[in-house]
């Protein structure tokens, strides 16, 4: 899903040079071109179609998603009517979208991650250790991506934000900047900070600070490719599970 978009692109390569099969691609562009042509690997064969039916007919073992909001709500029932897993790193999901998801977790195995990166699932357990351990500390997180991007704070801020809220068991307030005079940092908040700009694909960091010293947990991306490496991990590792709700932390625990 996504096939002709930078990500669906990227996938398609690697999972070529890896010796997958990609054996459906939906888009909405390039439509009717090979897939693997619009990668730069070579013609695959299947060509990048314009609708999900065509889904239902393939023999696919799991369904990557680098899509939209709206495209993944679709795409979840009928993954699940045709017994699909599927692995979705689309972001901007609401609350229609993600209950899709575990609709569809009902019959199919079902992964689902704002940041397919490997690297941030490691960062956001060690971030949940080290605000577990510095419970008293302030926490602010600061993201920064290209100028491009469409959503704010980016999913993986937020998710590293509810790593320090399950560390410090409490439902901490998010602070979305600051401007004017709003007086000093209640010193329960996680204060969330948006950067935007250029080219960058994505950095993260969680700064933790308290009296006299300060700890800083980064993590920066500076190819799309690990996005797509994480996904396709996660594609051979969930296809022929049970059904249900799956994370990398599951893939990562397994390895």
């Amino acid at each position: 899903m996504g096939a002709s978009g930078r990500m669906g692109r990227a996938v398609v390569r690697l999972a070529r040079e890896a010796g997958d099969d990609v054996v459906c691609a939906v888009g909405t562009a390039d439509v009717g071109r090979d897939v693997g042509e619009l990668a730069g690997v070579g013609p695959l064969g299947t060509c990048v179609v314009d609708g999900l039916a065509a889904l239902e007919s393939a023999r696919v073992d799991a369904v990557i998603d680098f899509s939209g909001p709206a495209a993944t709500l679709a795409l979840a029932p009928i993954a699940a009517a045709a017994g699909l897993a599927l692995v979705s790193g689309t972001t901007g999901l609401g609350d229609e979208g993600r209950a899709a998801l575990d609709g569809a977790a009902a019959r199919v195995p079902v992964l689902w991650e704002p940041n397919m990166s490997l690297g941030v699932h490691v960062l956001a357990g060690l971030v949940e250790q080290a605000a577990r351990a510095l419970a008293e500390w302030d926490a602010e997180i600061v993201e920064t991506h290209h100028r491009a991007k469409v959503d704010a704070p980016s999913g993986t801020a937020l998710r590293l934000a509810e790593a320090v809220r399950h560390a410090r068991d409490r439902a901490s307030p998010l602070v979305h900047g600051r401007q004017g005079c709003p007086g000093p940092r209640a010193s329960g908040e996680i204060g969330m900070h948006a950067l935007r700009g250029g080219d960058v694909i994505g950095d993260h960091a969680v700064h933790l600070l308290g009296g006299g010293e300060r700890l800083e947990l980064a993590h920066r991306a500076t190819h799309r490719d690990v996005f797509a490496h994480g996904a396709l991990r996660a594609a051979r590792w969930i296809a022929g599970r049970a059904p249900g709700r799956y994370g990398l932390r599951d893939v990562l625990a397994s390895a």
